[in-house]
């Protein structure tokens, strides 16, 4: 069971940026909600940059999905069904602090600066089935061109 108080603070963000860093992923999450089961779920999405995170939705079941920078900022692409971008944003930076997605809209993050923090808000339960479904017109994690793929998509920003 998840404590009653959780404290966001420079000390929590400092070790999830840690995990991101020592994971091959480059990105860790700190779970505020209970277990999976848990709904919503909340959670610290600490990234370093060059983490891939494969553009996906989240159309069934339909799910929203908010993001707020607290540190560092992160690029969110938006895209058509075809792949192609349709809006990029810079959480962190102008003033932009977050964004609220609706269910069904492809989407990928990206950290901009060399380290970025966000609180992510989506409903649960996780299942690794359902969650998101992958774009089949984008490299998936660990594709030797997806490196290439994010590069592309970073000299938007």
């Amino acid at each position: 069971m998840a404590p009653a108080v959780q404290l966001i603070d420079a000390e929590l963000m400092a070790a999830t940026l840690a995990r991101a860093g020592a994971s091959p992923r480059l990105r860790a999450n700190h779970n505020f909600h209970a277990d999976m089961a848990s709904n919503p779920h909340r959670f610290l999405n600490a990234w370093r940059r060059g983490s891939y995170a494969a553009p996906h939705r989240h159309l069934a079941p339909p799910k929203h999905e908010s993001f707020v920078v607290l540190t560092g900022e992160l690029a969110l692409f938006l895209f058509d069904d075809g792949g192609q971008v349709v809006q990029q944003h810079v959480l962190g930076r102008d003033g932009l602090l977050g964004i609220d997605l609706s269910p069904g809209l492809w989407h990928t993050l990206a950290a901009v600066t060399d380290t970025a923090v966000c609180f992510e808000v989506k409903p649960g339960p996780y299942d690794v089935a359902t969650d998101k479904e992958f774009a089949p017109w984008a490299p998936k994690e660990g594709d030797p061109a997806a490196p290439g793929y994010l590069e592309a998509l970073m000299l938007m920003v």
